[in-house]
């Protein structure tokens, strides 16, 4: 695949505990320049959002140049002849994760997540929540046949993180890299 012209990544946000990864993800993004960041959330996604931010999801398109409703399915990231650099879902939900696991395309999260599958393009899913039962734990494998990068949002300690930004940071790095988006955001392991 060759890199697109427009440099574009797509974030969505779907209905799990963990919104501040999308928060600091967008952030970063935005700070990096020379990308195109799209943007797409689910219903549980704003749900949740109202419970872990200070402000609203809202506040969180300001950082993403171009922002699509969910039931868009006709928007330009549920096409694969829109070329982006890649999809991180952050946080990914268990339902989310199923339905990109099965080929689910009922929203346009899904259907941008199943179109990175089948145009070889990165897919990183990064799942909060904990304990996982085995549905949860075979759509992860499923997953991860099919071509995604499962995350799971479980921050590194032998940086020192003093703060809970330090700790969203080590997940964000870990984002980017797999997406190839070289920002320096949390400090490397040194060996």
């Amino acid at each position: 695949m060759t890199a697109p012209s427009i440099r574009r990544v797509v974030v969505g946000i779907s209905g799990a505990s963990g919104i501040p990864y999308a928060k600091d993800l967008l952030a970063t993004l935005r700070r990096a320049g020379g990308l195109e960041v799209h943007l797409v959330a689910t219903d549980g996604a704003r749900r949740v959002a109202s419970g872990e931010l200070d402000g609203t999801l809202e506040e969180l398109t300001e950082l993403a140049d171009v922002v699509h409703p969910n039931r868009d399915v006709g928007a330009s990231i549920a096409s694969g002849s829109f070329p982006t650099l890649g999809m991180a879902v952050v946080p990914c939900s268990a339902t989310t994760l199923s339905k990109v696991a099965y080929g689910v395309c009922d929203n346009l999260l899904t259907r941008a997540a199943y179109v990175h599958l089948k145009e070889r393009r990165p897919l990183v899913l990064v799942p909060r929540e904990a304990p996982l039962p085995l549905p949860t734990l075979e759509a992860m494998v499923k997953a991860a046949q099919a071509g995604a990068t499962i995350l799971p949002a479980s921050p590194g300690f032998y940086t020192r993180p003093k703060t809970i930004d330090d700790l969203l940071g080590f997940v964000t790095q870990r984002v980017l890299d797999l997406l190839g988006i070289s920002v320096d955001r949390s400090p490397r392991w040194k060996g």
